[in-house]
């Protein structure tokens, strides 16, 4: 055989068996990619209900006070305003006490870090300090995951749902870290996995779900049951509910609530509908529906505002309305003691 054709052949194997071995080791790096990591399980819609657990309980039991402090007072800031009209000032102190306080192990200031570098902080040329960063969201997340905390679960399941930061973009991925959040507590991830049920027809399913986040004081939960309880004409259960997302901080409860009480919407109701609110004392209410638009204002500004004072100053009939100051008579107070989370 001629040098040249050996030394071809020669090359040509060593190029093969190179290709083979690079196409060998790319398979494995999909393969673990795609693997449900350790300590997760598939999510099946047919299988068995998940357990749920409550997320608090999977947070740290204290909470240094200097760091929350730090923290709390700069998102008070950025909640204070619709994000386009913070000052480059105003946002650039956010971020600082924020991101301190994240330093300083405080697992808020960290979940909002998250946020940061999902959304971005401020979104004009005049007012932007920190732009997305997907890795940097990811990094947040993975380690809220390795302390074992609902939240990080259910949102790295989102990064998974859409491949991003680094998580390989995986379906089942995504509804294993849903599933274990789910059981966590998380009531975002509960909710998620009422919906896959609703969409699987296992309507008891679907309700221990929205019940599990229902019972941690979730407001969507909270008007996902007003609107079913609405929809079987079961009008006392529905303004229960919608009055506990409002209480929750559910700017959709608030606004439905407006509409029972608003005059316009009341001549638009069959009779029926109208004879059943009447039985329950429920009629056109001008007071009533601007106190619920004046709590929805605030709830679109500030979704994190906790009315846990609402049934004393805006009860639902047929007890009288007290004197109102305005949201603030509704509005949780700062808690004593020590700040947990």
């Amino acid at each position: 055989m001629p040098p040249l054709r050996r030394w071809c052949i020669f090359v040509c194997a060593s190029l093969a068996a190179a290709a083979g071995a690079y196409a060998f080791a790319k398979h494995l790096e999909y393969v673990k990619m795609h693997t449900i990591p350790p300590g997760l399980q598939a999510f099946d819609v047919k299988g068995p209900i998940p357990t749920c657990g409550r997320w608090k309980n999977t947070m740290p039991k204290t909470r240094d006070p200097a760091a929350y402090r730090l923290y709390i007072n700069a998102r008070k800031i950025w909640r204070s305003k619709i994000e386009w009209q913070l000052t480059r000032q105003e946002a650039l102190g956010i971020l600082h006490d924020v991101q301190a306080a994240a330093n300083q192990g405080d697992w808020g200031a960290r979940a909002l870090m998250a946020n940061f570098y999902r959304s971005g902080l401020g979104p004009l040329e005049k007012n932007k300090v920190l732009d997305p960063d997907a890795d940097k969201l990811v990094e947040i997340l993975r380690s809220a995951v390795a302390a074992g905390q609902a939240w990080g679960h259910y949102d790295l399941g989102v990064a998974h749902e859409h491949g991003y930061g680094g998580a390989a973009q995986d379906d089942k991925i995504a509804w294993a870290y849903y599933r274990k959040a789910a059981e966590l507590g998380s009531p975002e991830a509960q909710m998620a996995l009422a919906s896959a049920y609703l969409k699987a027809e296992r309507r008891d399913a679907e309700e221990v779900m929205v019940m599990c986040a229902y019972a941690q004081g979730h407001g969507p939960a909270a008007y996902d049951l007003g609107i079913s309880a609405k929809l079987r004409k079961d009008f006392k259960a529905a303004l229960e509910y919608f009055q506990a997302g409002t209480r929750f901080g559910s700017k959709d409860s608030a606004v439905a609530l407006r509409i029972i009480f608003d005059s316009k919407k009341w001549s638009l109701r069959n009779k029926q509908d109208q004879l059943a609110l009447k039985g329950l004392e429920i009629l056109p209410d001008p007071e009533r529906e601007s106190r619920y638009h004046q709590i929805y204002q605030a709830l679109d500004l500030n979704p994190d505002l906790k009315l846990t004072r609402l049934d004393k100053v805006l009860p639902l009939p047929p007890s009288e309305l007290p004197e109102w100051n305005g949201i603030q008579d509704a509005i949780e107070p700062e808690p004593d003691g020590p700040p947990s989370y």
